[in-house]
């Protein structure tokens, strides 16, 4: 039996702690998985930035890549290496650098998907170019603003298309707020949305391959505290509207890892934003959640390793396309929607593989998180984002709550 080594590389930007507590917990296991004639381990390394040759040979078999979103040299190597190696890589960088929210919400729209009304309106200001000046001139339409308004009903809100972390986020109650906040917008592209108001419940599902985790989450609350620890928020009839949500959205634009927000009127979950293919996955925003998140990377992306899955380059709509089209209520599409997903995601198969292989890992996650390693991996995240008077503090409370979380969810079975 031949040994086999798998890599997986870590691409990455200002993350801190999950990529520690990964390496600790994929070291710690020491997976060795039967495949044919072979054992198949595994190897975890940090991708290094550097200058690539067009045919650089393979180094990865897998890349759970979380800067290629915002760093164009990382972007172009992960899609080089895509092309010539056939590297796996967790998110598709094309999906991810062609679908903003923009498309995200035109395509669940036409899925059925209740996106509450959304219109993309050109920018306020320009970049002065001749050629555009001419295009502006020949082609660009006056618009009233304020019948836009009237039209979509206040409360709105105007938020970049492509935007992330609430940055450039306005809430908006009537006209004048809108004409002054359009006017303050400048060359950003901007969506306004209709505010979902009132609403009763404010969820975020995140997704990470076929498994979903539903936080109750609390927008005014500060950043530390947004994802909630209330359990029993929803129905198992609303969750598994959410998390049939979110795997069609996700399978539906090629994203391994992504999260879902969404609010509930009137018993109804109406999705707000949910091109999110490089989801929060800090200790300091995701607390009593964080080592959920850490072990389903480690699961997804063990798998995939593993089994040499294949990764899917690109986009085939039209399976979820013909569901659109039949004469079924939307609740039974999108479970058909969610089949598709789920196939998609070699769920079965997926299951089946953490059964078989991954009975350790509770054990070895349950100790990890307790360990003096996992602590420091705290305190340098808290140390980035917190004043020094404060880095004590809040990394006992960060760290009490990975210990709630050793104590009531994560002891082995």
């Amino acid at each position: 039996m031949a040994n086999v080594v798998k890599r997986i590389g870590l691409s990455l930007g200002a993350d801190i702690c999950w990529p520690i507590c990964y390496e600790e917990i994929v070291r710690r296991l020491d997976l060795k998985v039967p495949s044919k004639k072979d054992l198949v381990s595994v190897e975890v390394e940090r991708v290094r930035i550097a200058p690539a040759d067009i045919r650089e040979q393979k180094r990865y078999d897998v890349l759970l890549d979380r800067l290629t979103h915002w760093y164009m040299p990382r972007r172009e190597w992960v899609k080089q290496h895509v092309v010539v190696n056939d590297t796996y890589v967790l998110n598709n960088p094309w999906s991810i650098q062609a679908n903003e929210k923009h498309t995200t919400y035109a395509a669940m729209a036409r899925l059925g998907v209740p996106v509450p009304t959304t219109w993309l309106i050109p920018q306020k200001e320009y970049e002065p170019k001749d050629d555009l000046n001419v295009t502006l001139r020949r082609y660009a339409d006056l618009f009233d603003l304020g019948r836009i308004g009237a039209r979509i009903g206040y409360p709105m809100f105007m938020k970049p298309y492509d935007g992330g972390a609430w940055v450039g986020v306005s809430k908006i109650d009537d006209e004048r707020t809108l004409r002054q906040k359009y006017e303050e917008s400048g060359k950003r592209l901007m969506h306004l949305q209709k505010a979902v108001s009132p609403f009763d419940l404010f969820v975020r599902c995140i997704g990470v391959g076929p498994q979903t985790r539903c936080i109750k989450y609390d927008a005014s609350a500060p950043l530390h505290a947004r994802y909630t620890t209330e359990k029993g928020f929803m129905t198992k009839e609303e969750e598994r509207v959410l998390v049939d949500t979110t795997l069609t959205i996700n399978t539906f634009f090629g994203w391994d890892f992504n999260s879902c927000e969404a609010l509930r009127q009137d018993g109804v979950f109406l999705p707000i934003d949910f091109a999110n293919a490089c989801p929060d996955s800090q200790v300091t925003s995701l607390h009593e959640h964080f080592p959920w998140l850490v072990l389903a990377k480690v699961r997804w992306s063990l798998f995939v390793a593993a089994t040499g899955r294949k990764m899917r380059k690109t986009l085939d709509w039209d399976p979820y396309f013909e569901i659109a089209k039949k004469d079924l209520p939307y609740d039974e599409k999108l479970k058909q929607y969610a089949a598709v997903a789920r196939t998609r995601l070699d769920a079965e198969r997926f299951q089946e593989f953490c059964d078989k292989h991954l009975g350790a890992l509770p054990a070895v996650a349950h100790e990890f998180f307790g360990t003096e390693r996992a602590k420091d991996a705290v305190r340098q995240k808290v140390a980035a984002l917190f004043p020094a008077h404060e880095v004590d503090e809040f990394t006992e409370h960060f760290w009490a709550a990975i210990q709630r979380w050793r104590q009531e969810e994560g002891k082995p079975a």
